[in-house]
């Protein structure tokens, strides 16, 4: 069977820099870069059309809400993250995680605070059946975002919505601050010594895509994401939730499994087993670091390059 794998090693980076068996996938691998973010390539690859100056993202939100629950027929849509803006000593950085993690109830009633505030602006605020957010604009609008894997961690400023409608969108984050910095829920997190929701990070802006069948050869999605969840609808492939024991993947009977791994405790060990029992035999990790993807493709023959040596994470980032 052919593997391929998308992990966003953002957070979990140190993690994995004494990691025998990833460490020694990589060394033996053909690795290269690809400057584009993890989710931004997974578009690609799934054959979603290129950003373009009328349509600046990929409609990620409109995809996502889709499969999350919510009747999304034509209209526009955002993704609207839960997040900690952390205070520098001259800017404000996104904090991770993204999204950050809300009780629903609170989250509940942040969603009914937000439609309160913004319903005579065309506005409203959603939560889908995984617990994420999303905000649905009466109108379309031209706006650029930037994926929070790209902003994580940095001065947010130059990250903010831009194009056409990025005014208005940025007088909407303002008051969506301001509408948050005393929210009960928040001051309740706070007196708990908790991250408090200060902002909503917005991205993956569009429409549902026009033509119902996306292209990819993957017989099956496994992953525990609404975005990958209304990829697999698009592009008409099975689809399934992450197993508890990855070796239930690995057989004949998948020619092409799409993995997104998000936990990655023991999972690379299991891969190299079964690549080295040809289990495998194509493997590919789509290896996702803040603004950029690594790629790194191996088959089973390649486990035999004994001359090349492990290659720590931190050097090829």
């Amino acid at each position: 069977m052919k593997l391929t794998v998308d992990c966003a090693l953002n957070s979990q980076l140190l993690d994995l820099q004494d990691n025998k068996a990833f460490n020694y996938l990589l060394s033996k691998a053909k690795v290269t870069q690809v400057n584009m973010p993890l989710e931004a390539l997974t578009c690609s690859q799934f054959g979603l059309p290129t950003p373009s100056e009328m349509e600046p993202d990929y409609p990620i939100a409109a995809i996502a809400a889709e499969a999350d629950g919510l009747d999304v027929s034509d209209a526009f849509w955002l993704r609207a993250d839960a997040v900690h803006l952390v205070l520098q000593r001259d800017c404000f950085s996104l904090g991770e995680p993204v999204p950050l993690s809300v009780e629903i109830t609170d989250a509940q009633k942040i969603i009914a605070s937000l439609n309160q505030h913004f319903s005579q602006d065309g506005l409203t605020f959603f939560i889908g059946n995984s617990g994420a957010y999303y905000v649905r604009s009466a109108q379309t609008l031209q706006i650029k975002t930037t994926l929070p894997s790209v902003a994580a961690g940095k001065n947010i400023h130059p990250f903010m919505p831009q194009g056409l409608a990025g005014g208005k969108w940025l007088s909407v984050l303002n008051e969506i601050q301001m509408l948050l910095h005393e929210h009960p829920v928040n001051l309740a997190l706070e007196a708990k010594g908790e991250k408090a929701v200060n902002s909503l990070w917005l991205s993956g802006g569009g429409q549902m895509p026009k033509s119902a069948v996306l292209k990819n050869d993957a017989d099956l999605v496994v992953a525990n994401s609404a975005f990958y969840a209304g990829l697999a609808g698009l592009s008409v492939i099975q689809y399934q939730s992450v197993p508890a024991d990855l070796n239930r993947l690995f057989s004949d009977e998948n020619q092409h499994v799409r993995l997104q791994l998000s936990d990655v405790k023991n999972s690379f060990e299991l891969m190299l087993t079964a690549l080295k029992n040809r289990t495998i035999k194509q493997l590919s990790l789509n290896l996702g670091f803040y603004e950029k993807t690594l790629v790194a493709e191996i088959t089973p023959l390649d486990t035999y390059k004994f001359w090349r040596s492990n290659k720590p994470i931190l050097n090829l980032t």
